[in-house]
């Protein structure tokens, strides 16, 4: 490592009580998606004591800081770190209101990127490389909550789900050639190098209407929508079959609403659904063998159904792993348990990256540190170093070395991207996905 370098984790290790601080603090007060009020008051206000510029609002709680001055001759890289939680109730660290919960690992992404803003705004740092590097908190990665955010966007507060889908289509990512990010990863490494390939997804949003009446009495005045959804869910469940095995298509639905009373009729269910496969090609294929299996409830009982169809995140396009990231675990953690990604593999979850890989250049890598599995009452944070500190110096030695020596690395980078979507022909793919069918079949 060179002189800057050493300086970088010198300067994370004496900050590392205040890094592991705001780790904690992010942890202990987690926030939905769309709803990162708090959280996003914390990064920005760490944020504007560090950086030359900073937009905030954006996408809601969206945060941007720029390391200097804005340039658009400069190549620009973005270090990201998610601002939103999961709901998984029953995780000692859950908000017990909300049973929103950091399960997902967000909060140790923010705290790389707090670490690795607090290394490279030292004035020594910041002058010896040519190029600029943007600190992005971005809310939502999350799909959940899809009335929520249909809500929102009746508002026209937003027009996507997804936290990094919407900056893109407001531009804050215009101006970003390269971003690199990071996730938890629970017991298996200390360090992962790579991303895997991933699903895509498109969400629905479905509303069965029938009409109330005396579930004892006269249940023969009414429709049951109950009844409607479970028709219609079955026959989702009956389109198993005609999946491809190699399209690892994964369909699944909660209900958040089911009737009222036991004693009425249920005039009216609201179910959410995602909509998965690896391939574009197959998540359309799939969507539409959705919409015909729901509605066949409605047909079934002689009632109504609405089903609201949203542009989801696109499949991750994974990079070679990065030879930089490699060489800094290695260096950083000689004696440690490093694993980098093989060729071929892949994730039957989805992520808003996926969305980044189509446009831009995406270095991805993982730390451990945490038990449990992701989305679960188990997972907690058992090493403070591995997942917050460590991922600190990867956030900020990678930046830095992608961009030293006249931005050599970063230029390669670039050079070497094959992108799939400019972001006009992105947000034209995602316009395209927005669907809505209605079907009354009370009066027929």
């Amino acid at each position: 490592m060179d002189n800057i370098e050493e300086k970088i984790i010198n300067i994370i290790d004496k900050n590392r009580g205040r890094i592991i601080e705001f780790a904690r603090d992010i942890l202990a007060n987690p926030e939905l998606g769309y709803k990162e009020i708090r959280t996003a008051e914390k990064v920005a206000e760490i944020l504007k004591e560090l950086l030359e510029e900073l937009e905030t609002n954006l996408a809601i709680t969206g945060v941007k800081g720029y390391l200097k001055k804005k340039d658009s001759e400069d190549i620009n890289v973005a270090i990201i770190g998610e601002l939103d939680a999961i709901v998984v109730p029953n995780n000692q660290h859950a908000n017990k209101k909300t049973g929103a919960c950091h399960a997902c690992g967000h909060h140790a992404q923010l705290a790389g990127l707090i670490g690795a803003a607090i290394a490279l705004s030292d004035s020594e740092v910041r002058n010896s490389f040519k190029g600029n590097i943007s600190f992005f908190a971005v809310p939502s990665e999350e799909y959940g909550e899809i009335e929520y955010k249909l809500s929102l966007k009746d508002k026209g507060l937003i027009k996507y789900g997804g936290g990094k889908s919407e900056i893109i289509r407001i531009g804050a990512f215009d101006d970003i050639d390269i971003s690199i990010v990071h996730h938890l990863d629970p017991g298996k490494y200390d360090i992962g190098i790579g991303d895997k390939s991933s699903n895509g997804f498109v969400s629905k949003l479905t509303r069965y209407k029938g009409k109330a009446s005396h579930a004892a009495a006269s249940p023969h005045l009414g429709i049951n929508a109950v009844n409607a959804s479970s028709i219609g869910l079955s026959s989702v469940a009956f389109q198993r079959e005609t999946f491809k095995e190699s399209d690892t298509v994964r369909v699944h639905s909660i209900i958040t609403k089911g009737g009222g009373l036991v004693n009425v009729i249920p005039d009216e269910v609201v179910i959410e659904s995602l909509v998965r496969a690896n391939n574009i090609e197959a998540i359309i294929d799939t969507s539409k063998k959705v919409d015909r299996a729901l509605k066949a409830g409605a047909l079934a009982v002689g009632g109504s159904v609405e089903i609201k169809t949203e542009p989801g995140y696109l499949p991750v396009i994974p990079l070679e792993p990065s030879k930089v990231m490699i060489d800094i675990a290695k260096e950083l953690l000689p004696n440690g348990n490093i694993s980098i990604t093989k060729k071929g593999d892949h994730s039957e979850g989805s992520s808003d990256v996926g969305d980044l890989t189509h446009i831009m250049p995406v270095l991805k890598f993982s730390t451990g540190g945490c038990i449990g599995q992701l989305h679960s009452s188990e997972f907690d944070i058992v090493n403070e170093e591995i997942s917050y500190i460590i991922t600190a110096k990867i956030m900020a030695l990678t930046a830095y070395r992608i961009l030293r020596d006249n931005n050599s690395e970063a230029k390669k980078i670039i050079k070497d991207f094959n992108q799939k979507f400019t972001i006009k022909e992105y947000k034209e793919y995602m316009d395209n996905l927005e669907n809505t069918i209605e079907v009354n079949y009370e009066n027929e």
